[in-house]
């Protein structure tokens, strides 16, 4: 009699039941922005009757230097940028301004991981630099994910248009993606006709 080989390697944390309490649930969490304590409890109050241990890989986006520094710009009046535009310009540290941004990425991200594991949840999590929608359908091929959520704040036009990163990311990977607001309840999103976009 030949000895029948388990369909889950022996250490494989992932198994098609998630009600066993064996095994891990994978969910890939692209967020903008540090993730509140309201937020990641109701993140995972999507979860908490799933018996298997959640795991939450989240990706934030690093900030692009180039247009922070736009953005910057952007706010000063016009007056002063039509009065001395090269001297602006000559006294930004592009370097500096990208280690800040790595450095502020870097904080956000382990204070998200922070909020999520308060929660009784695992969370691993890394700054990417890849395009987010990349990023995300990479992460959720490379652990198998189960699910995908995007925290964002409103962009109004980009939905409009169906660019934002939740449609982009419903086109690319092969797994339910839902669209939340940032520091909105569900109650709040769903009363105000922006809010969650579908799974």
């Amino acid at each position: 009699m030949t000895e029948q080989t388990p369909s889950t390697p022996p250490g494989d944390r992932r198994n098609d039941r998630i009600d066993d309490g064996i095994g891990t649930y994978d969910v890939v969490l692209l967020v903008e922005q540090t993730l509140s304590a309201s937020d990641a409890a109701q993140v995972h109050s999507l979860h908490d009757t799933i018996a298997d241990q959640v795991v939450y890989h989240v990706l934030l986006p690093l900030e692009d230097a180039a247009s922070r520094i736009e953005a910057s710009l952007g706010t000063m009046g016009a007056g002063d940028m039509m009065g001395s535009p090269a001297m602006a310009m000559e006294d930004i540290d592009l370097d500096a301004v990208r280690e800040d941004c790595r450095d502020r990425a870097g904080e956000s991200l382990q204070h998200t991981l922070s909020a999520l594991r308060a929660t009784g949840a695992e969370a691993v999590g890394e700054v990417t630099a890849a395009p987010p929608v990349d990023a995300l359908a990479a992460k959720v091929k490379a652990v198998d994910a189960a699910e995908a959520i995007i925290l964002t704040r409103p962009h109004l036009v980009a939905e409009f248009f169906h660019v934002d990163w939740s449609s982009r990311a419903r086109r690319r990977i092969g797994v339910p993606v839902l669209h939340l607001l940032e520091r909105e309840t569900f109650d709040e999103q769903a009363g105000g006709g922006e809010g969650v976009t579908g799974v």
